[in-house]
């Protein structure tokens, strides 16, 4: 294979996806090009080609289109292995939220030759800074205060009123013009600057200079509105790199120096103070505080965190000094790697959106026709007036635009994406979203997904002993012990305030327990069979024991000087919100089934807890059998796992959703994932999904809708030029705000 090379630009100025159309088609046709892809909502363009390109030549069509193009650092030529993947990562991370702050004004003077005056428009990412600043709004303002100028005129001076409204329309018209050559000669020839155009000047011939003016400023302020909300759509996942504050208390030999927040090398030390943004991802190496995830996870409350816990970027600690060891560099923290999994999502296209793309390809030429035939059929054949078809069909020709249509899916997606990415809920672009929203079957993992994946105590039971007493004793012996059984039994102490004096001659019996002696008594922690050895049980406590153990707890036996003194029972609990959550689902008509590699005792006893559908006893390659039988059933299967063991079944169900704190193999394999391991966002995410999937419906219904409605009333003489424009940009303005109702979060 030919070796390949990217480019990465930043480009400014796009507000819809015809923009990205025109800027795709035009990028393609320059020699040794294989490939484009543009995101509008990124604001970003990559091309791939094989180096023979022309760069400058790339660059040269993009402003010409009118828009504003700037490299991104340092990435002219990459070559295409792994380095370059690196290297792109790295420039999402850093500069994302910096570029966007200058890149427009660095451009203004590195283009300013080559770049045509009021162009496309504003050149910042989003707006930046106040709409008036940008080009866009020059020129729309110098565009109405000619058409002012040209009502005063004509008032005062009525024979040179039409000369007057032709000026104020040029004002506005030579650079839509001038888009519109540029974009038909890089092969986009119905574009809706070309469309615009033929109006304006059509309606100057048939001596509606006043409405040709009009109808230009019109535009332009369409053309704003649409800017101007497009940039908030945009803002609000750049608003997630802001979270994470610029500078960090480094630890240096005993003191500690403000440096930037992107210099920190991972394994460093940070010191954290009450009230600060956590500066990177990490771990607590010492302090325990309650820290505020809300900004990255939407989680209200609060969660106390302690050594030994991993801290996200852009959280906010509470009330104690933390110190912790970064994990992460800036450019892969947490929310730099959502921000750049949101933006390439944006870029995989729904769809319905690729219908609609194919659709308005063929749509926009067909109103072209419809008009010409508006206008020339009635005068040339049915004796109409030539002024008045000919004016019926200009405005047919401006009702047809296809802006407020093709926009109308990726507002919707892009939004959608960005307000679950802000809740923790990251979808790997448009067709996962849409596809969430027709699951019917959800298969879980059961530990660490619909369970807590770490043991509890659940019983003490005690023999002529108190409770307390037994649980003190157990402890002892598990002091110092790493094991996820010995960290319940020591959590519970801790828990009931129990005391817990030091052992000694503690000592690991393999495969059995541990012994010791505390206070002249001899003590052992043994599993059932090991104390049947002993001969410490008899028919009634075996009864207890087989009692425990039918509700999928694992039991521990202890003996004190060789006589059982008590049983502890354990069992990996359900997550507090796993009910509530599979009731979420239930409600919305989605089924549940628990998929466990565990024993089935314990399996049937969670389900039944749970109140779900369950298989015990599974390896990986039968979860997947499973999920393959499920599809085969119908069902339209989502597979929510903790991603290291369920691959296989992730990969086979129709959407893959990885669960909890986000291990990065979940996040390569997965299609979604769930950040905070909340069963609850699994129903959350389906909702948005149905969420979306309603909107983009509305905003089809209003873009075609408005259009038939004026299309009627244009052929029947009730509305003209103005109405029809209004139309347009009011339906393209309509369905972005529809859309950017999505970025509201709704049900924490």
């Amino acid at each position: 294979m030919a070796e390949t090379n990217e480019a990465r630009y930043r480009v400014g100025g796009m507000d819809c996806a015809a923009c990205a159309s025109k800027i795709d088609t035009a990028v393609r046709r320059v020699a040794g090009v294989a490939d484009v892809s543009v995101s509008v909502m990124a604001g970003t363009m990559i091309v791939r080609h094989d180096g023979s390109s022309d760069l400058k030549a790339i660059e040269k069509k993009v402003t010409g289109l009118g828009y504003s193009v700037s490299p991104f650092a340092g990435s002219a030529v990459l070559a295409d292995d792994h380095g370059s993947h690196e290297h792109h990562d790295h420039d999402h991370g850093d500069h994302a939220g910096h570029d966007h702050d200058h890149e427009g004004h660095d451009h203004d003077h590195a283009h300013g030759k080559t770049e045509i005056e009021g162009l496309h428009g504003h050149d910042h990412g989003p707006m930046a800074g106040p709409w008036w600043q940008s080009r866009k709004g020059r020129l729309t303002i110098l565009s109405g205060a000619a058409l002012i100028a040209a009502y005063a005129v004509g008032h005062l001076v009525p024979a040179i009123a039409p000369y007057a409204f032709i000026v104020a329309m040029l004002v506005g018209l030579v650079p839509i013009a001038r888009r519109a050559v540029m974009a038909a000669l890089s092969g986009t020839p119905f574009s809706i600057e070309m469309l615009m155009t033929i109006a304006a000047v059509g309606a100057v011939t048939i001596n509606a200079g006043e409405e040709a003016a009009t109808v230009v400023f019109l535009f332009l302020v369409g053309e704003l509105l649409e800017g101007v909300a497009a940039g908030k759509a945009r803002e609000s996942i750049q608003s997630l790199t802001a979270l994470v504050p610029k500078n960090a208390l480094l630890e240096d030999n005993g003191q500690t120096l403000e440096v930037p927040a992107e210099s920190l090398a991972v394994g460093a030390i940070i010191m954290v103070r009450p009230g600060d943004r956590i500066s990177a991802d990490g771990i607590i190496v010492s302090g325990e505080s309650a820290i505020d995830e809300a900004p990255v996870t939407g989680e209200s409350t609060p969660v106390r965190k302690g050594v030994d816990a991993v801290v996200f970027a852009g959280t906010v600690n509470g009330d104690a000094v933390l110190r912790v060891r970064v994990t992460a560099s800036a450019a892969d923290n947490t929310i730099a790697r959502i921000v750049k999994l949101v933006e390439e999502a944006q870029e995989s296209k729904a769809p319905t959106e690729r219908f609609i793309d194919r659709f308005s390809r063929y749509y926009t030429p067909g109103v072209v026709m419809v008009a010409a035939l508006v206008a020339v059929v009635p005068p040339m054949f049915l004796s109409g007036a030539w002024g008045e078809w000919i004016y019926k069909g200009l405005a047919i020709l401006l009702i047809g635009c296809p802006c407020a249509l093709v926009i109308s899916t990726p507002a919707a997606i892009a939004a959608s994406l960005s307000s679950g990415a802000r809740r923790g809920l990251l979808m790997k672009g448009g067709a996962v979203l849409e596809s969430l929203g027709k699951v019917t079957m959800v298969a879980f993992d059961k530990t660490g997904t619909l369970t807590e994946g770490k043991p509890q105590v659940t019983d003490v039971v005690a023999f002529g002993r108190s409770e307390a007493q037994v649980l003190s004793r157990a402890a002892v012996l598990e002091q110092g012990s790493s094991h996820p059984l010995a960290l319940a039994i020591l959590n519970r102490a801790k828990a009931d305030g129990v005391p817990v004096p030091p052992a000694f001659e503690l000592e690991a019996l393999p495969g059995k327990g541990v012994s010791g002696k505390v206070g002249g008594e001899t003590l052992d922690l043994l599993s059932p069979s090991a104390a049947r050895e002993r001969g410490a049980l008899d028919g009634e406590k075996d009864a207890r024991i087989t009692a425990l153990n039918d509700e999928g707890k694992s039991v521990s036996v202890l003996l004190v000087n060789g006589a059982a003194a008590g049983l502890i029972a354990m069992r990996d609990e359900p997550r507090e919100d796993a009910e509530a959550g599979l009731s979420a689902l239930k409600s919305a008509g989605v089924k549940a089934m628990m998929l466990t590699g565990d024993n089935k005792r314990t399996a049937a006893a969670v389900a039944g807890m749970l109140g779900i559908d369950w298989r015990g006893e599974m390896m990986p390659e039968d979860k997947q059998r499973v999920v393959v039988e499920l599809k085969r059933q119908g069902f339209v299967v989502a597979k929510v796992g903790d991603g290291i063991n369920d691959a296989p079944a992730l990969a086979a169900a129709d959407i893959g959703i990885a669960m909890g704190g986000g291990t990065d193999v979940a996040l390569e394999t997965a299609d979604a994932a769930v950040l905070h391991g909340r069963v609850g966002d699994v129903a959350r995410m389906i909702e948005l999904s149905k969420r979306t999937m309603r909107n983009i419906l509305q905003n089809i219904t209003i873009a075609l809708g408005l259009k038939a409605v004026f299309l009627v009333t244009t052929i029947a003489g009730i509305t003209g030029l103005w109405p029809a424009i209004l139309a347009d940009t009011g339906a393209t303005v309509l369905v972005t705000i529809n859309a950017l109702r999505l970025l509201r979060l709704k049900g924490q």
